[in-house]
């Protein structure tokens, strides 16, 4: 670190959708300074990991195979090695790396592990909603890791990628579509391992045009369960696994006037780093929805990754 304790970050791919809004996250960051590097450079191995070698983390906003070249990289520097933030999908299931999604287990636990880690994967947007909703059930006596799930999931196109932001901005995306009909998106395996899953979920993501934001919902047939608890149950499941979660506000079934009307809207997550979560349910007490929201940069990507940079410099 450098003198009076600021920390030096490299954000490897800092000109990609992720590296931009992580990078103006940290420009009003006390205590954090990110190294430049040249735009004509950032693909030189040398000045990427001189770089690396002066940081205290890097963050990596990189392809899959792009990442995976970093982190050797970074290992080939032996002692000097720098801890690693990857926003890629590449490590999210890999030994040795600490999921990046803070509030996967009650109390800040896994918060903690995160602050001791040296090498963290920050999780998926649509993956960060659905775990949310699931680890809670799976961890506790209701619901078996083999319950079969669904996810139903609508994202802003920014999480689409260049080409995707480019057609909705130009007018050339249609308004809403489904995709990963092939059902086998590449969230599936950090949803299954972090949500503690032995049955894929039944995911099917969507996009809409609109830049940011993103609703996840899971659907709950209380009746295939071998003993269905009360919502009421449900509802203080959720109230005490998020208790003390600083990102994630689980709102109790009847206290949050803006749904009432029986809607959810992504706009109030746009801009905001933290989640939003809410148990819906029938008068009969034998069908629930649970519903994530989020800005699919925010939590879901850039904000994760800085929340995870604050745990791992003790900030």
């Amino acid at each position: 670190m450098l003198g009076n304790g600021i920390a030096k970050v490299f954000i490897d791919g800092e000109a990609g959708t992720t590296g931009l809004q992580i990078r103006q996250r940290l420009a009003g960051e006390h205590g954090v300074v990110v190294l430049p590097i040249e735009a004509a450079k950032r693909k030189d191995p040398a000045t990427r990991q001189s770089l690396m070698a002066a940081a205290d983390v890097v963050i990596l906003c990189l392809p899959d195979d792009a990442a995976l070249e970093a982190v050797a990289l970074a290992d080939d520097l032996g002692p000097n090695s720098p801890r690693i933030i990857d926003a890629s999908t590449a490590h999210r299931t890999a030994d040795g790396w600490v999921y990046g999604f803070a509030e996967l287990e009650p109390q800040q636990a896994h918060a903690a592990r995160i602050a001791e880690a040296d090498r963290v994967s920050n999780p998926g947007c649509y993956a960060t909603g659905a775990i949310a909703l699931i680890a809670p059930l799976t961890a506790s006596s209701w619901f078996a890791p083999e319950f079969p799930f669904t996810i139903n999931a609508v994202s802003g196109y920014t999480g689409g990628g260049n080409q995707m932001i480019a057609a909705h901005e130009q007018g050339n995306a249609p308004v809403f579509e489904l995709y990963g009909l092939s059902l086998a998106h590449k969230h599936l395996p950090e949803i299954m391992m972090h949500a503690g899953l032995t049955r894929p979920p039944l995911f099917v993501p969507s996009v809409g045009h609109f830049a940011q934001g993103m609703l996840v919902s899971i659907p709950i047939q209380m009746a295939f369960l071998a003993s269905p608890p009360p919502l009421e149950d449900l509802d203080e499941l959720f109230r005490a696994y998020y208790a003390d979660a600083p990102k994630v506000s689980y709102h109790p079934i009847g206290s949050d006037p803006a749904t009432r009307a029986g809607r959810l809207t992504v706009d109030p997550s746009v801009g905001t780093d933290g989640m939003d979560i809410w148990l819906f349910g029938n008068a009969a007490g034998d069908q629930a929805v649970l519903v994530a929201r989020l800005d699919n940069l925010g939590k879901g990507a850039a904000g994760a990754a800085v929340q995870n940079l604050k745990l791992m410099l003790g900030h």
